[in-house]
């Protein structure tokens, strides 16, 4: 077939977009468009007319019409074919089949049409092939977004060497007139700056490398200056001049983390709340690619236990711990806690007993991280059986089923993209679904897995879709149960190693979690 140009226009004959696709003057293409209307006959069902020279095959939209012009010498068959395909592209960027949001979408839409057809010849594409093209996912871009995401980093450990440099200037003028800063101790100089400051233990040993920055934001309670405080004249300015610089070279200096690249799954969005002056959160975070086949591409966990002490008294602690079946998992600890006392009798204390935690900040205190190759590491496996029905769409079988029988998992959903346009029909399911038309996603949810619902399914039918359709899967949960053997047994006292009351929280989620 040989294709001259696509258009959008409206049942008066007024174009909205077109698009040509081989060498023509604009007089000869408006002319040609123009003449539409006039030959279009009321009363018959055709959805092609014919001229002397070129043939309009033609698709109703609502108020509009989606409309091709080719050569007589074309086969019909084919641009039906074609037709169709286009018609399915404009649902794809348009909400709805109106002439603004068509106009606004027109780039999009034309990107896209050059995708079905070049030089007049129609091109083996799909739908889901057309969407990736236009969306032109570079590797090149991400190249670049991972340098400039190493750059800010390399901006945000400047900045905080800078402001240890800071810190370390004004304990030392603190010490040598003699007058204690706030805080617990020695540990902190004057509090007037609003730079967020990362925590030190003594006078220059810096307990966190990184400020620990958990998935929630904890409500911080403010530190009081006390009455010996002395604000030393100049160094305060000095580091807010030097965030300022840092902002206005255009580095991100918030306290948040970048998000990761790809799918992300939600955070966990409830807010915590100390109940005791001694708090530990165990936080898991989980990224796993599956392959529709079922081997498993990426397993990776990543773990970390803060500590938070809302009480000067009870700063000098040790934390004990419970570690069972621990094979694979590489566990770090901080380089200011004892690695002897946490190697031989799984204690965390600082490696000089007689210094404090940080008042009130969230300490990072042991960190782990497991990789695996395995599919029995995986929490939960998905199973997705979509085959074709021979009615032009397909019967999908999904199912699921706990494989971590120790783990009591909660919101789980399973995220199932759609072909656009397509209502699916479900049959079974286990839990609720729900079906999202605007995000072409059917979303599956279960409130709790556990051992006793370890395993359920869901089946469902989807006219004018293939088995690819069907994929990624994404997949999202949280549970109050960790993945790793770990955790704390009870806080002790370094002095007479007396318990201390604690809370204790774990929070295990998932980061990403997909099924391609």
């Amino acid at each position: 077939m040989v294709l001259i140009a696509a258009a959008v226009c409206t049942k008066a004959g007024r174009t909205i977009i077109s698009r040509q696709f081989v060498e023509m003057t604009k007089a000869r293409i408006e002319g040609l468009l123009a003449a539409f209307p006039k030959l279009m006959s009321s009363g018959k069902q055709h959805t092609f007319v014919e001229t002397e020279s070129v043939r309009y095959v033609y698709q109703p939209l609502e108020k509009l019409y989606m409309l091709l012009i080719t050569t007589k010498a074309s086969n019909i068959l084919e641009d039906l074919e074609t037709l169709r395909l286009f018609a399915r592209v404009i649902p794809e960027y348009c909400n709805s089949m109106d002439e603004l949001e068509i106009a606004e979408n027109a780039f999009n839409l034309i990107f896209a049409f050059d995708e079905i057809v070049a030089l007049g010849y129609r091109e083996s594409v799909n739908l889901a092939q057309i969407r990736t093209f236009v969306e032109m996912d570079s590797h090149e871009e991400k190249v670049y977004q991972a340098v400039r995401m190493t750059q800010e980093r390399e901006a945000r450990n400047k900045m905080r060497e800078k402001a240890k440099e800071l810190q370390r200037q004004r304990m030392e003028a603190v010490k040598k007139t003699g007058v204690k800063g706030s805080g617990f101790g020695n540990s902190y100089g004057s509090n007037s700056s609003n730079f967020n400051q990362t925590p030190s233990v003594g006078d220059s040993a810096n307990l966190l490398l990184e400020p620990v920055k958990p998935s929630y934001t904890p409500t911080q309670k403010p530190v009081n200056s006390g009455p010996g405080t002395m604000k030393l004249g100049g160094k305060s300015h000095d580091v807010d001049s030097f965030v300022d610089q840092l902002k206005e070279e255009g580095e991100n200096v918030v306290s948040t983390p970048l998000p990761p690249a790809g799918l992300k799954s939600a955070p966990i969005t409830q807010q915590i709340i100390n109940t005791e002056p001694v708090h530990l959160r165990q936080e898991e975070r989980l990224n796993v690619r599956i392959s529709r086949d079922g081997g498993l591409q990426n397993f990776e966990l990543h773990g970390l236990i803060t500590l938070h002490i809302s009480d000067e008294k009870w700063g000098r602690i040790r934390v004990q711990l419970e570690k069972k079946d621990l094979k694979g998992i590489q566990l770090q600890t901080h380089p200011n806690v004892d690695k002897d006392l946490f190697r031989t009798r799984a204690l965390i204390g600082l490696k000089i007993p007689a210094k404090p935690f940080p008042l009130n900040t969230d300490v990072g205190v042991l960190k782990w991280r497991l990789y695996a190759q395995d599919e029995t590491a995986i929490p939960i496996s998905i199973n997705c059986w979509p085959s074709e029905n021979g009615e032009g769409g397909c019967d999908v079988n999904i199912e699921y089923e706990l494989e971590q029988l120790n783990l009591e998992l909660n919101d789980i959903q399973i995220n199932i993209p759609l072909p656009i346009g397509c209502n699916p029909i479900v049959s079974e399911c286990d839990g609720q679904y729900t079906h999202e038309p605007r995000r072409n996603m059917l979303v599956w949810s279960l409130p709790v897995i556990d051992s006793s619902t370890k395993s359920g399914s869901m089946e469902f039918s989807a006219p004018s879709s293939t088995p690819a359709d069907f994929f990624p899967l994404a997949v999202s949960f949280s549970s109050k149960t960790s993945y790793v053997n770990i955790k704390v047994s009870e806080v002790l006292l370094v002095e007479d190693e007396s318990p201390v009351k604690f809370s204790f929280e774990t929070v295990f989620f998932t980061d990403n979690y997909e099924v391609v």
